[in-house]
């Protein structure tokens, strides 16, 4: 017998921020949320970089209707003018909406997706694919095929999991997979149980976002306590120009802070800044105790010796669970086609990307949508509250209230430097409150930014 898509839940990827803050919109619009975790506990990837702290404060991270659903069990949302870490965001604001029993009943846990598709049919099949449900199958701890259904699919998957290699070209470079022993990517918590790892090493930072900002601050700060920490940080831009950010005209001043330190410590010669350069091939030493890096530096051929690798040059989207699924792709970006030009990071600063919501997510498959981290694909713009304006759209397009869905405002903090030039031109203007319609929305989302992820 044929299941009636309309009686099935809406299936969420991932149990994240904008995972768990799409499954309160679809409780409160009485929907049957079914959120299935990779990760062995809700919050899984934030866990990984639950040691660094956050650029804005409590009341910007936190989603709205998951408020609404919280305080009603009696939460005391913490100190809102705190600057949360990942740790903290997960311990005192996702672990307690998780435990709220309409949302643990909707969690599976240790469930990787591996497919997404429509039941009985394939990509090809044209007509009449929303009759259709959606099949998602998962392999749980125990190495078990699940498969569920359901009539719409959120994925809010993220790309902490995906991250880009070191290669200029967008490839892993010859000898960055024999030497991964030695390569972190993203921002490693130097200052935990690794600390081994790092203190008194010669470290090799790839990158020019705020990941390896935090990256060379945690390298900071043991060289601190062991002095002979040596810290050299490879940027690929010619020019500096808008790297260290907006200084003191950050609307988010933690985050502006983070840049002048960085100019602090590379002004005063505590890191040794190489740039332009271009990693052309790693080799490991006959004793396997650190790395020759192949490069070049302003056009010149240099070989570094290393101890380790931070490779901080942002993430890429996995859709290899998708194939089956009919997607409409930005070229460059990889992520909804609509949505790419609002996005391009060669136009667009965090705070000054506009509003979007369900219609600028959408893809031909009808019900499906990418929200989130994921679904800004290789820009690096992405800021929490976006993402938890793309569910409340999203959600209230499921639900059938297309009005809510179309109305999208978001109130994003400039960052001091907007988008620049290499020559630190502006070429854009500055952002300040971007609205897609002058009214608020009837379910409306408080709060600006968050950790910019790039």
């Amino acid at each position: 017998m044929k299941t009636d898509p309309a009686h099935l839940p809406v299936a969420i990827i991932g149990a994240g921020p904008v995972g768990l803050a799409a499954a309160a919109h679809l409780i409160e619009r009485g929907e049957q949320p079914l959120v299935l975790e990779s990760g062995p506990s809700i919050g899984h990837s934030v866990r990984k970089w639950g040691h660094v702290r956050m650029f804005s404060p409590w009341h910007y991270n936190i989603d709205s209707a998951s408020r609404r659903l919280l305080e009603a069990f009696g939460w005391d949302e913490p100190c809102g003018e705190r600057l949360p870490t990942g740790r903290e965001l997960v311990g005192e604001y996702l672990e307690p909406l998780a435990s709220i029993k309409t949302v643990a009943d909707s969690l599976r846990l240790s469930h990787r997706v591996i497919f997404v598709t429509r039941d009985g049919i394939d990509k090809v099949r044209s007509h009449n694919r929303a009759a259709h449900p959606f099949v998602l199958r998962t392999v749980d701890s125990a190495g078990h095929i699940v498969t569920h259904r359901a009539k719409a699919v959120i994925d809010a998957s993220g790309t902490w999991d995906s991250p880009n290699p070191m290669g200029a070209d967008g490839l892993p470079v010859p000898g960055e997979e024999l030497c991964s022993s030695r390569i972190d990517y993203g921002i490693p918590d130097m200052t935990g149980p690794r600390e081994a790892d790092f203190a008194g090493a010669d470290v090799l930072v790839v990158g020019s976002g705020h990941s390896s900002f935090n990256a060379v601050l945690n390298l900071l700060h043991l060289k601190e306590k062991q002095p002979d920490t040596m810290i050299t940080w490879a940027m690929r831009k010619t020019k500096l120009g808008n790297v260290f950010g907006g200084g003191t005209a950050d609307a988010l001043p933690e985050r502006g802070e983070l840049g002048q330190k960085v100019r602090e410590a590379v002004d005063c010669g505590a890191v040794k800044l190489l740039n332009p350069m271009t990693i052309e091939e790693l080799t490991q030493n006959d004793s396997n105790s650190s790395i020759s890096v192949h490069a070049k530096v302003a056009g010149d051929s240099v070989i570094l010796s290393v101890d380790r690798v931070v490779v901080a040059t942002g993430f890429r989207p996995d859709l290899s669970f998708s194939r089956e699924i009919r997607l409409r792709l930005d070229s460059a970006l990889e992520c909804a086609g609509k949505l790419g030009p609002l996005i391009d990071p060669n136009e667009h600063s965090c705070g000054s990307v506009p509003p979007h919501g369900a219609a600028e997510l959408a893809h031909p498959e009808p019900g499906y949508y990418i929200v989130g981290m994921k679904s800004y694909g290789r820009a690096p713009t992405f800021l929490l509250a976006t993402g938890y304006q793309q569910v409340r759209s999203v959600v209230a397009e499921i639900a059938g209230d297309h009005e809510a869905a179309a109305k999208v405002h978001l109130d994003l903090p400039e960052t001091g430097v907007c988008h620049l030039s290499e020559e630190g031109k502006s070429v854009s203007p500055c952002c300040g409150d971007q609205s897609k319609d002058a009214e608020s929305s009837p379910v409306p989302d408080g709060g600006t930014s968050t950790f910019c992820c790039g």
